[in-house]
């Protein structure tokens, strides 16, 4: 089949008059000759843009590999099917949606095929935080739920997350069910989507599962009352409403806001990547904390599944904490809280190491799982776990997903405890580093253009795997494709104590290197880690591995 037989098949389908035009235009240009369009045709059908653990996720384009309408209509059909097979007895799903371009479209396209299939369909009312969609699985029980998303991906992107209930805990899909969906995907595209059936008789949801998620996450702010003088910031996302709903129903002091982003913005207008960890993503909120002299900033992503915490330190300078450190902090406060308890303190392998030193001091089970949070999720006995990339459940009774609302919660207990005994937050890291020592972490992304450049470079590293990494000694080698993980990542631990892990990203064309080290104070860990990371610099820019940009 050619690349006109196929774009002409998937036009012929496509009802979304956006992607119609901008493909037929390619078609047009192809066929006239332009070489740049013939290529990027190509490119539009080289495939398609593949459902596996995280579900879709990509740009929003016309053809097989994009995110559009067609694309998502044969995934929820296959979708549809699996539930039919998992769930004959009482199939049921419930669909959530963020702020992005197209979101509430591709949500009811969902909700619309699943209704005709038979299988019971709620639809969230409006566009909400992901963990409010997490939170309506287990409310309303079902046999799988949607949460249409691309999280903090660049603005072009979408994507379809894709969770399992009953049974399966309401947890994000875990192989082999996304394997078993995908097959059904492949097979939805032998009919083309507007033959396929369609109905509008499914259920959409009033007010009463977001007031129940609101009153489970104020129940979580336990700490005496006390003034807060705080920044919050939503990403141009979907976060602020549930978030300041659920502080007035705590009783919690509320926030100076970042108005420029609080309200959902398809096109990020202020951000290059709606995403807290990007340099340059909070200056509007340090800019308003400088004014009204603040204590600390929260910031959601976009679909408010994340949280991000910025601080002052000792010389006035804001930046953001990482993933690794707030986590660590949680898990130190409620390991704390919860003395006594049985239970398990669980992160991603690539988090920080310290959170083992924690379990063991106060007596919990540590389990590192794999990357991605719907692992974290299926943690036995959970108490609390998190992922460096500012995910954290601190509340899994309730979701089995990360969430940044009933994260935000919870920080601002912490801060309370802290304001309770007279300790700041940097009070709060300078016990962390007596008790436990100075753990540090940071992370080096190499964007790729073309995603098998990703397997290029991770076959390299396997080819020459490196003895040394400035002047010191990898003391072990872990490749995780042949344990019992069987997976794509690459370890090495340094005789220095020092640690390097290497992984293609699950969601982004890159490769991340995650570093961590450790020391006696902050000063000195922040040393070590400096050294480190231009040593893994140099090492990544020889000719053998190529990547000169990083």
């Amino acid at each position: 089949m050619t690349v006109f037989t196929q774009a002409e098949n998937w036009l012929k389908q496509d009802p979304d008059p956006e992607t119609r035009a901008e493909l037929s235009q390619l078609i047009d240009a192809a066929r006239a000759g332009d070489a740049v369009a013939h290529t990027e045709l190509k490119h539009r059908f080289d495939g398609r843009l593949q459902f596996g653990t995280a579900g879709l996720r990509g740009r929003q384009q016309a053809g097989s590999m994009g995110m559009n309408r067609v694309l998502v209509s044969q995934a929820a059909k296959g979708l549809a099917d699996y539930i039919l097979q998992f769930d004959p007895q009482t199939p049921s799903i419930v669909i959530g949606y963020d702020g992005r371009k197209n979101s509430d479209i591709y949500a009811k396209d969902t909700a619309e095929i699943m209704a005709a299939a038979g299988i019971k369909t709620w639809l969230l009312p409006r566009c909400l935080p992901t963990p409010v969609l997490a939170y309506a699985i287990q409310h309303l029980d079902t046999s799988a739920g949607v949460m249409v998303t691309a999280s903090h991906n660049p603005p072009a992107d979408n994507g379809y997350k894709v969770y399992l209930g009953k049974s399966n805990g309401g947890g994000q899909i875990v192989s082999p069910a996304d394997e078993e969906i995908a097959q059904l995907i492949d097979k939805a595209t032998e009919t083309p989507i507007n033959e396929y059936p369609r109905s509008t008789q499914y259920i959409t949801l009033d007010e009463t599962v977001i007031d129940a998620y609101i009153a489970k996450t104020a129940a979580l702010a336990q700490e005496p009352a006390c003034e807060l003088n705080y920044v919050y910031t939503a990403m141009h996302g979907v976060g602020k409403e549930v978030l300041l709903k659920t502080l007035n129903a705590a009783n919690l002091p509320l926030p100076h806001i970042v108005a420029e982003q609080a309200e959902p913005d398809a096109a990020f207008p202020t951000v290059a990547f709606p995403n807290p960890e990007e340099k340059g993503a909070l200056d509007l909120a340090i800019a308003l904390a400088k004014k009204h002299q603040a204590e600390f900033i929260l910031a959601n992503d976009p679909d408010a599944d994340r949280l991000a915490v910025a601080i002052a330190d000792e010389n006035g300078e804001w930046k953001p904490l990482h993933g690794n450190t707030v986590g660590c902090y949680l898990a130190w406060y409620l390991a704390q809280k919860n003395q006594g308890k049985q239970g398990t303190l669980a992160c991603s392998l690539v988090s920080s190491p310290a959170l083992a030193s924690i379990a063991q001091k106060y007596g919990f089970a540590n389990e590192e799982t794999l990357t991605g949070f719907k692992y974290i999720a299926k943690t036995e006995n959970l108490l609390f776990g998190f992922e460096e990339a500012l995910g954290y459940l601190v509340d899994p009774d309730k979701v089995r997903d990360k969430d940044g609302i009933s994260a935000a919660i919870v920080f601002l207990d912490l801060v309370r405890s802290l304001k309770a005994q007279g300790k700041t937050l940097l009070d709060y890291a300078h016990d962390f580093t007596q008790m436990f020592g100075a753990f540090i972490s940071s992370q080096i992304s190499i964007r790729v253009n073309e995603l098998p450049d990703i397997a290029k470079l991770m076959a390299a590293m396997r080819e020459h795997r490196p003895n040394q990494i400035g002047g010191q000694e990898v003391a072990q080698f872990i490749d995780h494709l042949h344990t019992d993980r069987q997976s794509d990542i690459l370890v090495f631990y340094l005789a220095n104590g020092c640690r390097l892990i290497v992984r293609p990203s699950g969601t982004e064309p890159k490769v991340k290197f995650y570093l961590d080290a450790k020391g006696e104070t902050a000063a000195h860990a922040q040393e070590v880690l400096q050294a480190f990371d231009q040593a893994v610099r140099e090492l990544l820019r020889q000719e053998k591995y190529g990547s000169q940009n990083c």
